[in-house]
């Protein structure tokens, strides 16, 4: 089988989104979890894109609506060079398609579930990476999703398999430690809707998944993360999934108000952008997620949104030992427990 039949079909930019993403086999209306997470989605999509437009107050998204031949698209908004922003991205996607065994391991945490041929599948998700100007003020990143694989044709009679999987994290290049605080009370809180075991194993998970290897460091100061969900009953993790969407305004907004008008100079713009090259070695190197998109042909305009318009690279540079630089990344190669 050529690498093209493996792939999701090229993208088509269209003038105006659709009804809906959903295939109509799906149907649009029937209750079903493909269905109501598509709703969830596109509404979150909404909610989260004005509380940002409001903060800013000058930034405006652009969207992109694009569908696939195959069935499915996605809807990509972008904020760049705004007052508070440097680069705010907000991604919808519903796609089918069918993947190769190098993209059915960036999508499955589970050695043990690994195949060996192409796997037919249904995505959904909502993902976004919020980068502002003031170096005082946090990256964000949040992304929920839901999958599901089909059998291959030659294997008849094969269960479909499904998951949820996400996470909202945080990413300073100062640590205030109030921040830290309110932003994993807000996810502790989410978590304990549901079962009081979700935080503290989402957080130790988070913590694991954003560690940059070959720099013995995390990205930054975690939140909470889960994959291949599907050891509880269907509707309560897409109530799970929906609250923690939900938290991302009340977890991050406070948090901007604060920071976003903080004076700095050129060493904290300077120290900003050294961690925001951090930031591009582990999308690029190890996020499971880039990795899936790019495996599976999908949109690279969507893929690479997460980056930022600009980073920094020095040669052997180290912060100078109890210096808030070095306070960030000491808590970024030690992890805490921050309530």
């Amino acid at each position: 089988m050529t690498s093209s039949a493996v792939s999701i079909e090229k993208e088509t930019v269209i003038s105006e989104r659709p009804h809906t993403f959903l295939r109509q086999t799906d149907g649009e209306d029937n209750g079903s979890i493909r269905s109501r997470f598509q709703s969830m989605i596109l509404e979150m999509q909404e909610s989260v894109c004005g509380a940002l437009e409001a903060l800013d107050g000058a930034g405006k998204f652009k969207e992109d609506a694009w569908t696939r031949p195959g069935g499915g698209g996605g809807i990509s908004r972008v904020l760049q060079d705004g007052a508070v922003f440097e680069k705010a991205g907000v991604n919808i996607s519903v796609v089918y398609g069918v993947m190769p065994p190098e993209a059915y391991r960036a999508a499955k945490a589970s050695a043990a579930d690994q195949k060996p041929g192409p796997v037919p599948f249904f995505a959904a998700g909502i993902s976004s990476v919020l980068h502002p100007k003031n170096p005082f003020a946090p990256t964000l990143h949040f992304n929920y999703r839901y999958f599901e694989t089909d059998a291959p044709k030659d294997t008849p009679g094969a269960p479909r398999q499904w998951w949820f999987g996400g996470g909202t994290d945080l990413t300073p290049a100062y640590i205030f430690e109030e921040d830290v605080k309110h932003f994993h009370s807000i996810q502790k809180r989410a978590c304990d809707k549901f079962d009081p075991s979700f935080y503290p194993r989402f957080k130790k998970w988070c913590d694991d998944y954003f560690f940059i290897k070959h720099r013995s460091e995390r990205q930054g100061l975690g939140g909470i993360f889960f994959d291949d969900l599907n050891d509880y009953d269907q509707e309560m993790l897409l109530s799970f999934a929906t609250e923690c969407v939900d938290s991302v305004v009340p977890a991050y907004i406070p948090i901007l108000e604060k920071r976003k008008d903080t004076p700095f100079n050129e060493s904290h713009k300077a120290w900003q952008q050294l961690r925001r090259g951090r930031y591009v070695e582990f999308n690029l190197v190890y996020d499971r997620g880039t990795t899936f998109g790019l495996k599976t042909g999908g949109r690279i305009e969507s893929i690479l949104m997460s980056l930022p318009l600009t980073a920094r690279w020095e040669y052997d540079h180290k912060p100078e030992e109890g210096s808030e630089e070095w306070k960030l990344l000491d808590a970024c190669m030690n992890p805490k427990e921050w309530i």
